[in-house]
């Protein structure tokens, strides 16, 4: 195990490319380069607020004990083989070409080189103003900072590709914030986390150059990226070849997403990872009751582009930004044919799925009939669809009546159901413990495959709220409860969570909508 302040940390994104290496902090266009050096911007006080000790044993890094290595952390401390930057990268933000973008409140230090040979990136999110800032100021309150650190690394622990998250400080410097756009803007607690992944490039730094028309620099980075982190791609084809992996990791993100009831909230190209990773923690939310069109993000009223829904058609959408931005480079048809491949690798996959959530030994076409059936009655009933999912595990093989049935998911339910709605329930569940009736593989087999497929525990708005309510008030008990539930999110371990969102919680600020600056 090193400690953060004594390792010689690798660069070579910054020795590959063309930076701003000036250092100077004001806001501006930086055409031709794909960095701009970055100094993190030192706060009052840095305290360590939480640590993820599996990650950090997974990286090597020792935790810190002295300050040296906690300010670190918080931006208060560059050692000397680091080199902090900022990226610079465009996007499509809401459907629309936003130009450039970069990184506005994002540092990354420098690669740390793991005991296994691999190399992380560690960034700081919330470090201060950088040439990508815009007119915000690029800190980070508190919020938001624990909305980042224990989401990245509860979809970790539920199987999802993901960034993640090494720790969470506290600068002791209040921030200014208007939560929602309105005109209400207030201090909060400031605060900064530590971000790791391979890489944390997005579809945006490709959109960048391409817009740029810097197509040799586009090749560059193209060409640095699949040696890099894709080194089995070869040959003349290489770049289409490419893009097909792209497309089947985004596809396979999707379809993960859709299985937990994960809502990003603001899917821009600016936020989609170029290795199929779950990437920008802001505006999110897990579906509670059963709503496709449910959004969590503010901004993304009334049109609900992001809702959940819809993220494997935005999926597909981003995709074809990504393809566009790489005509410089291959040919427009093959490009074209193979963003299609899309929709037969996401279908293929998601029904897939959908079979190991309801326990199925196989997914035939009339398979996929009862699956829709289920999207269907769900989306009327809008039962809480982890709770559904769960109940769903330990119903009895038969049933005698639509009380029986609605009795059983009672849990589950928001709202009493109407007698249209019991029926309807009733008549999936009839169809469904038939399918079950015709399984080759044994009830046991398919409740195990079930509870591999489906979590009883979610990271839920209306915690998240509560543990940060407890942290400004200096309290972290419910901080580092939910950092232990989220570790275990397929087990009964932490049933005190086990319930649907109390209704407190469905109008309140901060538990059911937020705005991008979460």
């Amino acid at each position: 195990m090193e400690q953060l302040s004594s390792k010689i940390y690798k660069k070579e994104f910054v020795e590959a490319f063309a930076g701003d290496d000036s250092g100077t902090l004001t806001p501006r266009q930086t055409p031709g380069v794909f960095y701009s050096k970055a100094k993190p911007t030192p706060v009052e006080k840095v305290t360590l607020l939480a640590w993820s000790e599996e990650l950090a044993k997974e990286l090597g890094i020792a935790r810190p004990t002295e300050q040296q290595d906690v300010d670190i952390l918080g931006g208060n401390r560059v050692t000397d083989s680091m080199y902090p930057y900022a990226a610079c990268y465009a996007g499509h933000q809401f459907g629309n070409w936003a130009g450039q973008l970069g990184d506005g409140r994002a540092i990354t230090l420098g690669e740390w080189e793991a005991p296994d040979g691999k190399t992380w990136e560690l960034q700081l999110k919330g470090a201060g103003l950088t040439p990508y800032s815009r007119r915000a100021d690029g800190r980070a309150v508190l919020r938001s900072s624990v909305r980042e650190y224990l989401m990245s690394e509860a979809m970790h622990y539920l199987g999802i590709p993901t960034t993640r998250a090494l720790s969470l400080v506290s600068t002791g410097e209040p921030v200014l914030r208007d939560m929602f756009y309105n005109g209400n803007a207030a201090y909060e607690p400031g605060a900064i986390v530590m971000r790791v992944a391979p890489s944390f490039l997005r579809f945006g730094n490709f959109e960048m150059l391409n817009a740029r028309k810097e197509v040799d620099n586009l090749r560059q980075l193209v060409d640095w990226t699949i040696s890099r982190y894709y080194p089995h791609i070869t040959g003349e084809n290489k770049v289409i070849d490419w893009f097909k992996e792209v497309v089947d990791r985004t596809a396979r993100l999707m379809v993960e997403w859709m299985r937990v009831g994960f809502v990003h909230g603001v899917m821009n190209t600016d936020n989609m990872s170029i290795l199929g990773l779950t990437i920008d923690y802001g505006p999110y939310s897990f579906v509670d009751n059963y709503d496709p069109n449910f959004t969590p993000n503010t901004t993304d009223l009334p049109g609900r582009r992001y809702a959940f829904g819809k993220q494997p058609s935005i999926g597909y959408w981003n995709l074809g930004a990504l393809a566009g931005a790489l005509l410089p480079l291959a040919d427009k048809d093959q490009l074209v044919a193979t963003l299609e491949t899309f929709k037969d690798v996401y279908w293929t996959e998601y029904y897939a799925m959908m079979g190991r959530k309801l326990g199925l030994d196989q997914v035939s076409q009339l398979d996929r009939d009862l699956i829709s059936q289920f999207e269907k009655t769900l989306a009327d009933i809008q039962p809480d669809m982890t709770i559904f999912y769960q109940l769903l595990i330990d119903l009895p093989l038969s049933v005698e009546n639509e009380d029986e049935v609605a009795e059983h998911f009672q849990k589950a339910l928001y709202d009493d159901l109407t007698p249209e709605q019991k029926t309807a329930l009733y008549t999936l569940i009839s169809h469904y413990l038939e399918r079950l009736n015709t399984n080759k593989i044994k009830r046991s087999a398919s409740q195990d495959m079930m509870r591999k497929a489906n979590p009883r525990f979610v990271l839920r708005n209306y915690l998240l709220h509560q543990a940060i309510e407890g942290l400004e008030k200096g309290d972290d008990a419910l901080l580092v409860k939910l950092q232990e539930a989220i570790k275990e999110p397929y087990s009964n371990k932490f049933d005190e969570f086990f319930q649907t969102r109390p209704g407190w919680a469905s109008e309140k600020a901060g538990c059911s909508m937020l705005s991008c600056s979460s």
